[in-house]
């Protein structure tokens, strides 16, 4: 009996020794040993540059795991969904804790560490950010080159070196992952790219590893328009699609194209503008006829004829157009393309009918509204230009023909004040609406809207 009591309490003293060893951590700050990190880099620094060791594979390999550990050790226990639970076990209590933190629309709660800021979401970890490096410089490419070198000094060894970069691999895309639900576009971008460089170097390479960089590519778009807006993004947004596609990538829908355009769009202040554009449009054709089907291709070159770059004729958009609204008529972007379209062919009754379609769909589309109007003006004024060429034997003619240009420019008036009504402070509008109805003032009640514009086209002027 006495026996049972002390092997009793010996399971108990063993259980609140097990519960205080798991609860040890929970009580300490994350732990990151960087002296002896930095140490083991020395080290492995110094064998590789020794005559003898550095002839063998082993230094080398040595070298990478020291640059790699260097790399991971501060987010090594986290993972995308893992339970914050099992991460405070692993790494102790957060220095702080703050809610409501929110990043890329998603409200998170945001833990800080000494290394790291995790974002928990439903206490699992969903993202986070590194705030602080074992080392300076980069660790990426130090770890690459001593496990190729590896590889190089002794082929025997591509097993482990396989292995080795694989490990990187996953890091990189890990990363980027964490990034890209970060909001942190580029650092996103440059983790893909980087992911797929070092997979590139692998045996086990297959053609479709080449989507990292069709991810690198849209998010360093993405990064351009509205991440960091920098041109660059651009630039090397170009380079990773172009490298897809050596690779014989292509998405399942052929948006690669697409996103292709917008690359090569976004260099607004590129000396090569019109050379870039030339070749996107050159893409694009190359997509539709891979994707004749991909909406998003025929929207992205009724851009690039309609953006006044010099890149062709808009008549051979025509037909695409009209095909891709057979397969969806309800298509509001495409409406609106075919309305663009025919505008610069100068055909102002199919722009009319375009936007119209535009909205009918979409009713308070303020934008699509003002164009029938301005397209109205410009039919006006298309006409009148043809009167003028004219030499007329009676005034009577003339005086039907100009009447027939009025009733024209009639004809917008109704869209422009609905545009104003639907979008009151557009200074564009006013300043249209004031005068066109100038030129119709001698119609009936066209001064009153004249007096009406004017005065709305002065107080907005005074406010600019």
């Amino acid at each position: 009996m006495v026996l049972l009591k002390i092997n009793s309490m010996k399971r108990l003293i063993f259980a609140v020794m097990a519960i205080m060893v798991m609860a040890t951590p929970m009580v300490n700050a994350q732990k990151v040993n960087k002296q002896v990190i930095l140490d083991k880099i020395s080290k492995a620094d110094a064998l590789v540059k020794d005559a003898k060791k550095g002839k063998k594979a082993a230094s080398w390999i040595s070298r990478g795991d020291a640059y790699f550990k260097a790399l991971t050790e501060p987010t090594k226990d986290l993972f995308a969904g893992v339970e914050y639970s099992v991460v405070e076990v692993a790494m102790g209590l957060p220095e702080s804790k703050t809610d409501g933190v929110v990043l890329n629309g998603v409200s998170y709660t945001e833990m800080v560490y000494p290394w790291v800021k995790i974002y928990v979401a439903n206490n699992k970890v969903i993202t986070w950010e590194q705030t602080q490096v074992v080392k300076e410089g980069d660790l990426i490419m130090e770890s690459f080159n001593s496990y190729w070198k590896a590889y190089e000094v002794d082929k025997k060894q591509a097993g482990k070196v396989e292995l080795a970069l694989g490990r990187l691999a996953n890091y990189l895309l890990q990363t980027g992952n964490a990034c890209q639900d970060a909001a942190r576009w580029g650092a996103a971008a440059e983790n893909y790219y980087q992911a797929y460089f070092v997979k590139s170097h692998c045996a086990s390479l297959t053609p479709q590893d080449a989507q990292y960089l069709y991810f690198a590519g849209y998010l360093w778009v993405l990064d351009g328009n509205v991440g960091s807006k920098d041109q660059a993004s651009y630039k090397k947004a170009v380079e990773a699609f172009d490298k897809a596609l050596a690779a014989g990538y292509a998405d399942e829908k052929g948006d690669i194209y697409h996103f292709m355009y917008h690359a090569y769009n976004g260099q607004t202040d590129s000396a090569v503008r019109e050379a870039n554009m030339q070749r996107a449009k050159q893409l694009l054709m190359e997509g539709l006829a891979k994707f004749p089907s991909n909406d998003n291709i025929i929207a992205a070159l009724i851009d690039v004829y309609t953006a006044g770059d010099n890149v062709g004729d808009p008549s051979e958009l025509v037909d695409m157009i009209d095909a891709a609204l057979k397969r969806d008529p309800n298509n509001r972007d495409m409406w609106f393309g075919r309305g663009k379209v025919f505008y610069n062919l100068k055909n102002y009754d199919e722009s009319i009918v375009s936007f119209k379609k535009v909205i009918e769909l979409e009713p308070t589309n303020a934008q699509a509204t003002f164009f029938i109007g301005y397209f109205y003006i410009a039919k006006g004024d298309a006409m009148s230009e043809e009167i003028n060429k004219r030499d007329y034997k009676s005034s009577a003619d003339w005086k039907a023909d100009s009447q027939k240009v009025t009733d024209v420019y009639k004809l917008g008036i109704p869209y422009l004040e609905k545009a104003y009504e639907l979008d009151p402070k557009n200074f564009s509008t006013v300043e249209t609406l004031k005068i066109l109805t100038f030129r119709l003032r001698e119609e009936d009640g066209m001064m009153d809207k004249y007096t009406k514009y004017n005065k709305l086209y002065e107080e907005m002027k005074a406010q600019q």
